[in-house]
């Protein structure tokens, strides 16, 4: 890692003092941020676990029903489903801590058209309305999926900008510091030094 470049003297002593604390600042703030992003991806994740599950349930009973209705009316009788609009997904947008992230999405599964046919058997009635049911899950869980990703890799760049300003930017600063109070140090005493000397070539000239 290169030398920081400081000024020589007091002046560079000033400013690793001011960057220091800068330093410091700024890592006590993203300690907090780091906490609360933490706190809210752990929310995030349970809601995408609860959702993911919804999901799971919702088109695994939409399955069921579909495989009755076809042992009722055969695969022929998927022949005379028709064909819908496709449906509507609205999605509404929050942040926490400056990450935008998805709050909740909406889908819109159109109703069947009165003109249009009805399913051969009750089995496949049911079955098209749990499939309505699983995109509308879907939607929700890929919403709550994404959010917790979203702030999931904000809480990852964060934790290492933490660690790099703990672990790395402030011993250097701090090191430098070290060096800078020492030179100063030994200054003051050369100079201290040299004081006293011409002190005593005064004193035994007089």
């Amino acid at each position: 890692m290169a030398e920081l470049r400081v000024p020589p003297g007091r002046a560079g002593r000033l400013r690793l003092r001011r960057g220091l604390e800068v330093a410091r600042r700024g890592a006590d703030l993203l300690d907090r941020k780091l906490r609360v992003l933490r706190a809210r991806h752990e929310e995030l994740l349970r809601a995408e676990g609860e959702a993911r599950e919804r999901w799971h349930a919702r088109l695994t009973e939409a399955e069921s029903w579909l495989r009755r209705g076809l042992i009722l009316g055969g695969e022929e009788a998927l022949d005379e489903t028709a064909v819908r609009r496709p449906a509507e997904l609205e999605v509404t947008w929050t942040s926490t801590m400056g990450v935008r992230h998805p709050r909740a999405a909406m889908c819109a599964v159109p109703e069947p058209d009165p003109d249009e046919p009805a399913p051969a058997n009750t089995a496949l009635v049911h079955a098209e309305a749990g499939y309505a049911d699983a995109v509308r899950a879907g939607a929700e869980y890929a919403a709550a999926a994404a959010a917790a990703r979203a702030v999931g890799d904000e809480l990852l760049a964060t934790r290492r900008r933490v660690r790099a300003l703990r672990r790395h930017w402030i011993p250097r600063l701090e090191a430098a510091l070290a060096r800078v109070d020492a030179g100063l140090e030994q200054n003051e005493h050369e100079d201290a030094v040299r004081r006293k000397w011409v002190a005593d070539l005064q004193a035994r000239g007089r």
